[in-house]
């Protein structure tokens, strides 16, 4: 009843149907298959979202919908140019800092897309390309997703159990997030040095630094805030959430002033429509979950992999080919909740560290948002900036390249996941 369900739930998906209903009808498949009763469907689906922690992901949301209401993007983008100054590349450089910024507010690659697509794409058209302007900022917009708070890094928790902790994963994340950032910044310089683009950005000063790192030290305090409390263990991550949530409101109303209470509504929406989208994928898929355990698939795969390999590298390796063919077809969100539930448990029976096996999972996923043909965060872009999907294609693989480069040093040197987390004790 497992193989029908996925069956069913592969096809609909090639064939464009939205991915919660083709989970939903896959589900519906495989209990119809296994002459189990269909209340089993909406009992699994309740008890799925019915979590505290995942609470965290839309309050998170709203956090970043505020954040940008609220003006904070032309204080990032004022920030990044007084840091990165007048080079090769500079405006490049600034969009690529704003977006590592970004991402300790809003945690999600599409909403850092969108925001930074509007604010910086025009800047940039007017001294690059509009193929490489948008890979650099799609590139900026997916350290959103590895960068904490992540929201992608709360549903693997969600979904691997008690054996992994968000925040864990969260400091997990800190120094490969830095070392993306890092490798987009040389790419970028390499580049516009390669193509001839002109010197760009404003030349540096450290007085005007100073001054733009204190116009923009409130927006800078608020991922020191939040990920800080939730390290110290002062507050859970949900609760941290809800903290970002006034934070961004205090900054908005009281600092920048351009909130307005009339931008509530649809920052709500906004969030509610995003964070139902990963609740409907993680409540449909509840269903095809409950079919896989009835029928011993994780015990299976875990047999079948162990008796094909008893190195936890190969087992790692193999996991990383895997998810680099599923993150080309499968939505990010809907490989977490089918994969992980299965591939977490053998981590831990191959005894890999579950931070390390969380982390590299991740940031696998993430770089599969910026890979045809199933790129969410390159539609995202062609969206916002008009560019066609090939001239998009043609500037995103240098940037693809990193990541994977990034994870390939994950891979091999572990303690650049683990340092961080087991310093702060997790």
């Amino acid at each position: 009843m497992t193989l029908i369900a996925v069956l069913v739930f592969f096809g609909l998906a090639l064939l464009g149907t939205p991915l919660a209903f083709a989970l939903g009808l896959g589900s519906v498949a495989g209990l119809m298959a296994g002459d189990i009763p269909m209340t089993v469907l909406p009992q699994r689906m309740m008890h799925a979202v019915n979590s505290f922690p995942l609470m965290a992901i839309p309050l998170f949301m709203l956090a970043g919908e505020l954040m940008v209401k609220a003006g904070i993007m032309q204080r990032l983008v004022e920030f990044s140019n007084a840091v990165v100054g007048r080079l090769h590349g500079g405006v490049a450089h600034m969009g690529i800092v704003a977006g590592m910024m970004l991402a300790a507010v809003s945690g999600a690659a599409v909403a850092s897309a969108s925001a930074l697509g509007s604010a910086l794409v025009p800047a940039m058209r007017r001294n690059y390309d509009d193929g490489f302007s948008s890979a650099v900022i799609a590139s900026a917009a997916n350290l959103g997703a590895i960068i904490p708070p992540s929201n992608a890094m709360i549903v693997y928790a969600l979904m691997a159990g008690s054996s992994v902790s968000v925040g864990g994963l969260f400091m997990a994340g800190v120094v490969p997030g830095m070392l993306l950032t890092i490798g987009f910044v040389v790419l970028s310089s390499f580049i516009s040095w390669r193509r001839g683009y002109p010197l760009t950005g404003r030349p540096f000063s450290f007085r005007h630094l100073l001054r733009e790192t204190w116009r923009a030290l409130p927006v800078l305090m608020m991922p020191v805030v939040v990920i800080g409390g939730i390290v110290g263990g002062v507050f859970t991550p949900t609760e941290g959430a809800a903290i970002a949530v006034i934070y961004a409101m205090l900054v908005g109303f009281f600092l920048t002033g351009k909130l307005r209470l009339s931008d509530l509504p649809s920052s709500l929406f906004r969030a509610a429509v995003g964070s139902a989208m990963v609740a409907a994928l993680i409540a449909f898929a509840a269903g095809l979950t409950f079919l896989m355990t009835v029928d011993m698939v994780p015990a299976a795969a875990a047999d079948f992999l162990q008796g094909l390999t008893a190195s936890p590298m190969m087992f790692l390796v193999l996991v990383m080919i895997l998810l680099i063919v599923v993150g080309m077809f499968i939505e990010s969100n809907a490989a977490y909740i089918m994969l992980v539930p299965i591939l977490a448990p053998i981590a831990v029976a191959y005894g890999i560290d579950p931070l390390l096996f969380g982390l590299l999972f991740v940031l696998n996923l993430v770089a599969g948002m910026m890979t045809p043909p199933v790129g969410v965060v390159l539609f995202v872009m062609c969206g916002i900036t008009k560019v066609s999907m090939a001239s998009m294609i043609r500037n995103i693989w240098p940037f693809v390249a990193v990541q994977y480069v990034v994870l390939l040093m994950c891979l091999l040197v572990p303690g650049l996941v683990t340092w961080l987390p087991r310093i702060l004790g997790y």
